[in-house]
């Protein structure tokens, strides 16, 4: 069984990182709105992170035998005024989240749960690669400035990000690469739950199936 004070903080950020996924997924609706496609679809690929790391926490929590407890999820910012404030605002957030990463290590380490210590180095290293991704768009950004047509360009590259999921242990999530189309919220649900998909979702570019 997982130790009680462990299983508590990895209840509590598995809530995090919903909110990352959340916090994304606004940034990704602030570029739709100003009609950048490639930005917006930077973002709705780093949703799909975020949520395989959700689920990962979900997975490990039930496997030690410890109980998910899903609470509320904060309201995200809206209404950034440049891409350059989104993604200053977003290695900020990465970097919390690398502070919570370390926090859990150690509380692992004093509660002598050593299962814990080695599952969360996968997110230590995650970490790294996370905040160097967002850092590497900032500073690229600010070499930018207000250079429209570089802007443009730097759109038309971020657009052919494309999810790839992790390599995992079987059953834990479906390795196809999956696109949201439509309908967030149920998107959101599809990819955590491992629900059949529908024609929210597209893989390699095709329709998935029929609508619910």
């Amino acid at each position: 069984m997982i130790n009680k004070k462990v299983e508590n903080a990895l209840n509590k950020h598995l809530n995090s990182e919903l909110y990352s996924a959340y916090l994304y997924m606004s940034m990704s609706a602030n570029f739709e709105s100003a009609n950048l496609k490639g930005f917006a679809n930077w973002m709705r690929v780093q949703i799909q992170e975020e949520m395989v790391h959700v689920r990962k926490f979900y997975d490990y929590i039930l496997q030690r035998g410890g109980k998910v407890v899903l609470t509320a999820i904060d309201s995200p910012p809206a209404g950034w005024v440049s891409p350059l404030k989104v993604f200053e605002d977003a290695l900020t957030h990465e970097q919390l989240v690398t502070n919570l990463i370390n926090a859990l290590v150690n509380l692992a380490f004093a509660e002598k749960d050593h299962a814990t210590v080695n599952f969360l180095q996968w997110f230590v290293t995650e970490q790294v690669e996370e905040e160097a991704s967002f850092n590497d768009v900032l500073q690229r950004l600010r070499i930018i400035g207000k250079d429209g047509g570089a802007l443009f360009m730097l759109d038309k590259e971020m657009a052919a990000r494309v999810f790839v999921p992790p390599a995992t242990t079987a059953g834990q999530i479906d390795k196809r690469v999956l696109t949201p189309c439509s309908t967030r919220t149920r998107c959101f649900l599809q990819i955590f739950f491992s629900l059949p998909l529908t024609n929210n979702w597209s893989i390699g570019g095709e329709q998935a199936c029929a609508s619910l």
